[in-house]
Parts: structure tokens; C-alpha cells; sequence
């Protein structure tokens, strides 16, 4: 059964820093995409960021430069680094795959960036 598990939300003021794990079960992962997406509240969900197989990775616009996507495929892991995070970064952050054309989903973890 493949399974997506987030860790590393909380509370963070504005200007710091958090570090998002998902790790992934079930399945070999290595060959594999795999994405962050976030909801906001009252927004709908988005593509923060994603790593592909080979490590090339993108990024939504407005994260680009302050966060950072990688994988250790030795762990069926995907980090998400988080710097000088803003209030309008506040979301519900997920992990995301897709297998056979089949997606897959977390069940998310909340990030708040407050003061």
C-alpha cells in the first residue's frame, strides 16, 4: 500500500525557517516524481515544488529562491527547505506522486508563519 507521511510543520515567525520530510512507502520511489503542493486557507491547492528522478527540479514563482526541493532516494524521502518564509506562506504543505497515472496524496501538514 503506498503511503505519503509529512513531518515538520509548526509555527515559525516571518524570516525563518522550517524543514518538511515526507516519506514514502510502498513503492520504489527512486524512479519517481515527487511534489509539494500547499493550500492556503480559502485558496485552492498549488504546486509549490517538485523533483524529478534525476534530481532536476521547479518551482512555483513565488518560492523560488527561498525554497529549496530534494530527495534521498536511499530513503524514499523528499524534503522541502523553507527560508525567509512569509505570512502569505501559511498553508496546509503536501506530498504528492503519481504512480501508473494513479495520484497520490499525504494527508499534509500545517505550516503558520506568524508573529
Amino acid at each position: 500500500q503506498v503511503q505519503l507521511v509529512e513531518f515538520g510543520g509548526g509555527l515559525v515567525e516571518p524570516g525563518g525557517s522550517l524543514r518538511l520530510s515526507c516519506v514514502a512507502s510502498g513503492r520504489d520511489f527512486s524512479l519517481k516524481p515527487l511534489d509539494w503542493y500547499r493550500r492556503a486557507p480559502g485558496q485552492q491547492r498549488e504546486l509549490v515544488a517538485g523533483v524529478a528522478m534525476d534530481s532536476r527540479t521547479n518551482y512555483a514563482d513565488s518560492v523560488r529562491d527561498r525554497f529549496t526541493i530534494f530527495r534521498d532516494n536511499a530513503k524514499n524521502t523528499v524534503y522541502l527547505q523553507m527560508i525567509s518564509l512569509l505570512p502569505e506562506d501559511t498553508a496546509v504543505y503536501y506530498c504528492h506522486t503519481n504512480l501508473d497515472g494513479m495520484d497520490y496524496w499525504g494527508k499534509g501538514t500545517l505550516v503558520t508563519v506568524s508573529s
